[in-house]
C-alpha cells in the first residue's frame, strides 16, 4: 500500500549486473535483444534474449551509459545464463569485455507517487518529467557518493533503480531513510514486489515463462524493433509465429491475468483453471493483490480457438483450490 500511495524501498542487491565495454559491445547488444539497446545514450531498454526458435532465454534490461559502455541487469536466477550467452557471441576479432559487477554494486530501488519528491530531497540534480524522463539513466549526486539512477519500474508506479558502489551503499541508504521519514516510506520485499507485480501483470523469467514459451504467446512481442539493422537473434521465427497467428484469426496460446472475487482464498502456484466447466490451465504464479482486494496470479490459457476478448467474456471462469472452486475474472 505504501508503495501504491506513497513510497516504498526495495533492496534489489541480489540482481545481477554486468558491465559489457569495448568498440563492438553495443553491436552485440543489440543483436541478442528485440530491443534497440544501442540508441541514444542514458537510456534504459527493457528486452528479451530469444534462441533461433523465439523462444525464450532472458527477460532483462539494458542501459547505454556510451557508445562502448552499457550495464546488463538481470534476476540473480538468470545469472550463469546471461553471462553464458553472452561469451558464446563473442567471437575472436570481437572488440567487447564483459565484467560481472554484481558484487561491486547495491542496488536500491526506490519507488512510488512520491518517489521523486523523496529523491529530490537528497539529490542536486533535477528530477523534474521535462529533464528526466521514463527510461532516463543518468549519474547523480546524493550525498558524498556519485549514484547511477534509472527512472523505471517493476511495480507499476513512479519509480527509480539505484546503482551505488558497495562503500556508499550504507551512506545513501541512511540519507534516503532520513529524507522519507515524514513521507511515510516503507521498507518492502520480495513478497510485497510479486504482489505488486502480478497486480500489474508484469512477468517473472523461470516464474510466469522460461524457454518453452515463444516470446508471442508470453504477450511481449512489443519490445520487439523488426526494423534495427543487423535484427535479433529469433526474429525470423517471431514474424513466422506472428504470421500464422494473423492466418489463424489470433494466437491460441496466451499468458493472461486471474483475479479472485472472493477476497479471503489464496492463490500460490498449481492452481486449476476452469472455463465453462472445463479445466483449460493452471496459476503460474500468484499472490494476494491488496490493491485489487482479492488474490491475483497469472496463467498460460491454450485453446483450439483464438483467444480474444470474445474468449474472456464469454467463459465462465472459476479456480480450484482444495476441493473447492472459486468464482475468478480473466484479463489479458
Amino acid at each position: 500500500l505504501a508503495c501504491r500511495n506513497s513510497v516504498a524501498l526495495f533492496d534489489m542487491t541480489f540482481m545481477s549486473k554486468f558491465a559489457v565495454m569495448g568498440r563492438d559491445a553495443g553491436k552485440l547488444l543489440n543483436r541478442m535483444s528485440t530491443a534497440n539497446v544501442d540508441g541514444d545514450c542514458g537510456l534504459i531498454t527493457y528486452t528479451q534474449w530469444l534462441n533461433e526458435r523465439g523462444h525464450m532465454e532472458a527477460d532483462l534490461t539494458v542501459t547505454k551509459l556510451s557508445d562502448e559502455y552499457f550495464l546488463v541487469i538481470a534476476a540473480d536466477t538468470q545469472h550463469s545464463q546471461v553471462l553464458t550467452k553472452m561469451r558464446r557471441q563473442l567471437s575472436e576479432d570481437s572488440n567487447v569485455s564483459i565484467l560481472d559487477v554484481t558484487g561491486t554494486y547495491c542496488q536500491i530501488n526506490v519507488q512510488g507517487p512520491k518517489s521523486r519528491e523523496l529523491l529530490q530531497r537528497v539529490t542536486t540534480c533535477d528530477l523534474a518529467d521535462d529533464t528526466f524522463p521514463f527510461r532516463t539513466a543518468a549519474e547523480i549526486d546524493i550525498g558524498y557518493a556519485r549514484v547511477l539512477c534509472a527512472r523505471i519500474t517493476y511495480v507499476g508506479e513512479l519509480g527509480y533503480e539505484l546503482f551505488i558502489s558497495s562503500e556508499n551503499a550504507l551512506h545513501v541508504y541512511d540519507m534516503i531513510v532520513q529524507a522519507g521519514a515524514d513521507l511515510d516510506l516503507k521498507h518492502a520485499g520480495l513478497r510485497a514486489l510479486g504482489s505488486l507485480r502480478l497486480e500489474k501483470g508484469y512477468r517473472d523469467y523461470h516464474v510466469d515463462m522460461d524457454n518453452t514459451d515463444r516470446l508471442v504467446d508470453v504477450g511481449l512481442s512489443f519490445t520487439c524493433d523488426f526494423e534495427k539493422d543487423g535484427g535479433f537473434v529469433g526474429l525470423e521465427a517471431v514474424l513466422e509465429h506472428k504470421d500464422i497467428a494473423k492466418a489463424e484469426g489470433g494466437l491460441k496460446k496466451r499468458i493472461s491475468q486471474v483475479l479472485l472475487q472472493n477476497p479471503q482464498p489464496m492463490l500460490h502456484n498449481g492452481e486449476v483453471l476452469w472455463r465453462n466447466g472445463e479445466r483449460v490451465s493452471e496459476i503460474r504464479s500468484a499472490s494476494y493483490g491488496h490493491t485489487l482486494g482479492g488474490a491475483v496470479g497469472l496463467t498460460l490459457l491454450e485453446s483450439n480457438e483464438p483467444i480474444k476478448k470474445s474468449f474472456i467474456e464469454e467463459g465462465d471462469w472459476c479456480v480450484e483450490i482444495g476441493n473447492e472452486l472459486y468464482p475468478c475474472s480473466v484479463s489479458l
